[in-house]
């Protein structure tokens, strides 16, 4: 779908939830596409064709983390958060102040608030292999040999994760627990944004996210991880069931990286690194290159 779709559903949903939108500015403009309303202080977020269920959702984990006490974006103050515009999901939310990053402290005290929570009814259990072998099926720039190890190796993980070891007690996750979805604002609350991913899970999933950027890929340094794990009181990385937590997330990022190098050929040589990485060709970790694709 095009970018002036895209605008034309945002300008049809605020229509429809009673807002005018002759200032629309977008954020971003992709998978799920962001606008803003600066004048009302109201973001937008259109969600894909199929995905109503999960955009509902999103607005009740946000009520409830409200009603908890858990800062996190909340939904637009307006008649109706929700609408349907053709087959895509729009939900409006409350812009946030300015804000930056969580530090590694931070998003580790802000995970045990939410980790001590009491499961609600309507979340479900974590899929972590959530639209991999479509990702993976739409990697078209990527050698037919190393997209059938993507799919065994996929294969492999899942197997894996069916008799995974104990640990910490499941419960309440966020689902990807980043400085990009957990940020602070100026006055000092750290908060939770991109709620898609909450669901009941193994806590050590939210803590990997922070442990790989130092044992993966080298992006924090020893120092800043010991910060992230004394503040949340566990380190994950001792935990046996790490290296199963660490390759799953490393086979996400890659994956994502294949899809978009489908679609933007700046990308390839990255989602090669990634596949290389994973599949031994660069050596052993900490692996240097990884960067962020937008």
């Amino acid at each position: 779908m095009s970018s002036q779709d895209l605008d034309a559903i945002a300008c049809a949903a605020c229509t429809a939830a009673g807002l005018t939108a002759p200032d629309l500015e977008p954020i971003k403009v992709a998978e799920n596409a962001i606008y803003r309303l600066p004048n009302s202080r109201i973001v937008i977020r259109i969600a894909k064709p199929g995905q109503r269920g999960a955009a509902e959702r999103e607005l009740l984990i946000a009520d409830w983390l409200r009603d908890s006490n858990v800062p996190a974006v909340e939904p637009a103050d307006i008649a109706t958060p929700f609408v349907m515009i053709e087959d895509r999901p729009v939900t409006f939310w409350k812009e946030l102040s300015e804000h930056r990053g969580g530090t590694a402290t931070e998003i580790a005290l802000a995970l045990r608030r939410l980790h001590a929570l009491e499961s609600p009814p309507f979340l479900s259990a974590l899929d972590p292999f959530v639209r991999l072998d479509k990702r993976i099926d739409a990697a078209s720039t990527v050698a037919d040999h190393d997209g059938q190890w993507l799919r065994q190796h996929l294969d492999t993980l899942r197997e894996n994760w069916a008799e995974q070891p104990d640990g910490l007690s499941w419960g309440p996750i966020h689902g990807d627990a980043w400085e990009g979805n957990v940020v602070t604002t100026n006055d000092g609350t750290t908060l939770f944004l991109d709620l898609e991913r909450t669901s009941i899970g193994a806590p050590e999933w939210d803590l990997v996210s922070t442990a790989i950027k130092h044992t993966s890929f080298g992006w924090i340094t020893r120092e800043r991880y010991t910060r992230f794990e004394q503040a949340y009181g566990f380190d994950v990385t001792d935990w046996t069931g790490f290296p199963l937590l660490r390759d799953i997330r490393e086979m996400r990022m890659t994956c994502m990286a294949a899809q978009a190098a489908a679609s933007n050929p700046t990308h390839v040589n990255q989602a090669q690194l990634r596949i290389d990485c994973l599949r031994g060709r660069r050596g052993p970790r900490p692996w240097a290159g990884w960067e962020p694709i937008p």
